[in-house]
């Protein structure tokens, strides 16, 4: 994997940090992070990657950790059909959905604003193959993104009843995610060079 861009977050609702690097493969793209937060007291950690095509439609996702004393280990896969399989078991609720969103880190929000790239004054629904944490289990999450200017974005996801502004880096990745997610640190080449504007 080439590396284009990084980032770090602190998490505001909860104790918690993320770090995640954007890079280029030979299939397309790839984020992997690492999310370390503490849930209902307890300590846990997250290892993920998330593998997209050349046009950013994901094509599997992987996590690895521990939650409290229990080890998760999760995969996702988009299959050609459009059919998403959980641990090698199908997930009706989301067939046909294209993008892939990890419940637990803000990294996956990069995916759609790349794939879908609206110009400013555009929206579009965003409906995401949404893995709930702690439940780990793949349901439908309807969203709506419009972009705002060059780096703010309206964003709504109703079923969770949240509203909000979002800053975004050139490369992608969401700055500002009020309530959630701030960023404390950021790095890598402009979005021309890597292939991202």
């Amino acid at each position: 994997m080439q590396p284009h861009s990084s980032i770090l977050w602190r998490r505001l609702d909860l104790e918690g940090h993320d770090a995640c690097l954007l890079g280029a493969t030979d299939q397309g793209w790839r984020l992997e992070g690492h999310a370390l937060f503490a849930h209902d007291g307890q300590p846990c950690s997250l290892a993920y990657a998330v593998d997209c095509d050349a046009g950013w439609s994901t094509r599997s996702a992987r996590i690895d950790g521990f939650a409290g004393t229990q080890e998760l280990h999760y995969e996702a896969e988009r299959l050609a059909d459009g059919q998403w399989m959980l641990n090698g078991v199908g997930q009706a609720e989301v067939a046909g959905l294209v993008d892939v969103d990890l419940g637990f880190t803000p990294a996956t929000n990069l995916v759609a604003v790349r794939r879908f790239d609206l110009g400013v004054g555009m929206a579009t629904a965003a409906p995401a193959a949404y893995l709930a944490f702690p439940e780990l289990r793949l349901t439908r999450l309807d969203q709506t993104y419009r972009r705002l200017d060059e780096n703010r974005y309206a964003y709504a996801a109703p079923a969770f009843g949240y509203e909000a502004i979002l800053t975004v880096s050139s490369a992608g990745f969401v700055l500002d995610y009020p309530g959630l997610w701030q960023s404390a640190a950021w790095a890598g080449c402009p979005a021309e060079d890597a292939g991202l504007a």
